[in-house]
Order: C-alpha cells, then sequence, then structure tokens
C-alpha cells in the first residue's frame, strides 16, 4: 500500500469534518500540503495553525504550498511565502509547486532547495507533474512525476521514472471514480506516494479522497462539493487549477522584513 500525500485546499472551518478525517487517517499519510490561499496567504489563518499543528501531534509532515512559476516566479517572491509559512504554520517541509522539468531551470531550484533547508525545512517535494530531468533528484526528498486526471492516468504509458536513487516519486489523480483503484497502479509504476481525489474542474484538490474517507473513525466525504463562499470572508480561496495565486480579500502581505 502507498502512503498518501494528500494536497487538501479547503477552508478548516469550511469543511471540519474532512480536516477531522485527515488527522484520523494520519497512520496512512506521508503529508499534507498546506494551501490557505495559493499559498500562505495575507495573514495568519488560525484555523489553518490548529489543523496544522494537530497533524503535526499526529505524526504527519505539514507542506507548505509555494508556486515557483515554472521557474520564472522571483526567487524573493517564492522564499517570502516559504518564510511565512514557517513563522505561521511550522510547516514541517515545502511543495514547491508548478515546477520546471528541464535541466536549464535546475540552478534555480537548486538555490531554492537550499533555501528551503536553510530555513529549516526537513522536506523538499517539487511537483513538475510530469518526470524531470534526473538532476532534480538531486535536491528532492519528494518527485512529483505525474498530476492529472484519472483519464489520462490510467492509460499512461511508458515506464516507471526511475532517477537517480534518494527521492520518493508520487502522482497525483484528480478526477477519480468511486472504486477505482488509483493505489495499486500506482505502485505499479513504482510512485512510493499517491494521493488519488474526485474533485474536477478548477478545485480539483476540493474535495477528500476516497482512501481517507474509507479509514475507521473517518467522518469526512469523498467528493464533497464546493460550498458557496462566505460572505463574511472566512473561507481563504484555495490556489486556482494551475496553481496561480486566488484573489485575496483583505489588505497586502506585510512588507518584507
Amino acid at each position: 500500500m502507498t502512503a498518501l500525500l494528500v494536497p487538501y485546499y479547503e477552508h478548516p472551518s469550511a469543511r471540519p469534518a474532512d480536516w477531522e478525517a485527515l488527522i484520523a487517517a494520519a497512520p496512512r499519510l506521508y503529508g499534507v500540503v498546506l494551501n490557505p490561499a495559493g499559498g500562505p496567504g495575507p495573514r495568519p489563518d488560525p484555523a489553518y495553525a490548529a489543523v496544522a499543528a494537530r497533524l503535526r501531534a499526529a505524526g504527519v509532515r505539514v507542506l507548505g504550498y509555494t508556486d515557483t512559476g515554472h521557474g520564472r516566479r522571483p526567487v524573493g517572491d517564492v522564499l517570502r511565502d516559504l518564510a511565512y509559512h514557517r513563522a505561521w504554520y511550522a510547516v514541517d517541509g515545502v511543495l514547491l509547486d508548478r515546477a520546471a522539468a528541464d535541466p536549464h531551470r535546475f540552478p534555480h531550484y537548486r538555490r531554492l532547495a537550499c533555501a528551503a533547508r536553510a530555513a529549516g525545512c526537513a522536506t523538499v517535494a517539487l511537483n513538475p507533474g510530469t518526470p524531470p530531468h534526473p538532476c532534480y533528484a538531486e535536491i528532492a526528498d519528494v518527485l512529483i512525476t505525474f498530476e492529472g486526471p484519472w483519464t489520462a492516468y490510467r492509460h499512461l504509458q511508458g515506464p516507471p521514472w526511475y532517477g537517480p536513487a534518494g527521492p520518493l516519486t508520487c502522482h497525483l489523480v484528480h478526477g477519480t471514480p468511486p472504486g477505482a483503484d488509483a493505489g495499486a497502479l500506482s505502485r505499479a509504476r513504482g510512485a512510493a506516494l499517491h494521493c488519488a481525489a474526485p474533485g474536477t474542474g478548477t478545485r480539483p484538490w476540493g474535495a477528500l479522497p476516497e482512501a481517507v474517507a474509507r479509514v475507521p473513525g473517518a467522518r469526512g466525504r469523498a467528493g464533497t462539493r464546493l460550498r458557496p463562499a462566505d460572505p463574511t470572508g472566512h473561507d481563504a480561496p484555495a490556489a486556482t487549477r494551475d496553481g496561480s495565486p486566488a484573489t485575496v480579500p483583505g489588505p497586502p502581505r506585510p512588507p518584507r522584513r
């Protein structure tokens, strides 16, 4: 059975039962990706800080989501996100999303990974969403070599990606129908980690994975749909499908220190 790396991008106040289910599923989890608002958000969110602390207490890694724009986002912006994640949510590591896969961008990501480790991140996950050049295995603890819909994943061709020994490979599959055994497919394709969620559209990671909902003691619901936005602003918007930051109400981010 492959362990689960779960990107779950719903606010704890909007889906408390689902977050309880994630905590109950701790023995099955490698980690959970925390994404308050396409990154850490403009200010600390006590609800996210509380669930992050409970996940860590249950032995689950918490990774802070940071968009890298395929290597085009400025280093300072990425590192500022990382600093806020560490300061506000005490994350164990970072997920560098929309990572590049070609070797020409490798020096950029090596700099980001070194900075993340210097800031105290024990886990660096890269998400190019496709098999990257083997050089990226030198800097990552986790490499996400597939992210996409079930319709593409079930027909995926080619041998498993085998880079240099070291990082764990992960497959993230959305639009997964009930009963589909994405875990078995991920094992057959050489992935040590996976997540298969039923979510679709622009918010595929706004639905709880079926594997979490089936865990004894979990009360979350797989495939729960998004509720209307809270007019009070308590529901922090998640990232868009391509990983770009969603619009966040409220004041701008604090200035760099």
